[in-house]
């Protein structure tokens, strides 16, 4: 989502829509969201907040512009994940973690030259609040010029980047990566390692994500992701049956 400058009654979102079989992850980074969903819930997301959503059986649920921030306009930043459930979690009860940025716990290096906000796993000594139903890591590293960073993955994970801003070096070797790039990791070992130039004017931004493979068929048809065609034809159904329900306040 961004990073844009909206003028006043410009910020969109995502009305009513259905999910099953998945979870979202949004992470805002600038501006704010609020969210309803067909079980009653709602709340709303400012700047380094999180909404970890657990769709599991199926929900309705919005995604829609703060009010305020939708009048007046502003600086949009933000990011959203979808993460697969096993197929044993497919059709759980949904479930929402809204975590505001200052119950996220955030290390900082020795050096003070890189911080981190460790939304789910650990890193530096920190361990995530946020409980997630399969292992995964989900890391914002901050570096400034100069800093480095060491990070311990389990050999098993798959692991990813995206730089957010500025320059990153990454590995043995050094590959640099530019902004709104992302870094996909063949690994030989248990960590990985990337810095920031002493040259660069700016720090850097640096997502670095990871998780244990479920080893499981995927099908996804839009909003539902489940592991079989029946199953995805199932989630139809139930949708336009109303099984799902609506948001109705």
């Amino acid at each position: 989502m961004g990073p844009i400058t909206l003028g006043s009654g410009e910020a969109k979102g995502a009305s009513d829509h259905p999910h099953r079989g998945f979870e979202t992850v949004t992470y805002v980074i600038e501006g704010a969201f609020e969210h309803k969903d067909s079980q009653g819930n709602s709340g709303k997301l400012f700047a380094g907040d999180v909404q970890w959503m657990t769709a599991g059986s199926g929900v309705v649920h919005s995604e829609m512009p703060e009010k305020e921030f939708a009048q007046k306009g502003g600086r949009l930043h933000g990011f959203q994940l979808w993460v697969n459930l096993p197929k044993k979690d497919k059709m759980i009860n949904p479930r929402y973690q809204d975590v505001p940025s200052k119950n996220i716990p955030i290390a900082t290096s020795d050096d003070k030259k890189a911080a981190v906000k460790v939304i789910a796993g650990q890193s530096m000594g920190k361990t995530a609040i946020i409980d997630t139903k399969t292992p995964i890591m989900y890391l914002h590293f901050t570096i400034k010029p100069g800093g480095k960073v060491i990070q311990d993955i389990p050999q098993s994970y798959n692991a990813f980047a995206y730089v957010a801003r500025g320059v990153v070096k990454f590995g043995a070797e050094n590959q640099t990566a530019k902004k709104e790039q992302a870094v996909f990791f063949e690994r030989n070992g248990d960590q990985i390692v990337f810095s920031v130039p002493s040259e660069s004017e700016l720090p850097a931004d640096i997502l670095l994500l990871a998780g244990e493979p479920l080893g499981e068929p995927v099908k996804r048809y839009g909003p539902f992701v489940m592991n079989t065609e029946e199953e995805l034809q199932q989630a139809i159904d139930d949708y336009k049956d109303g099984k799902m329900g609506k948001i109705n306040f």
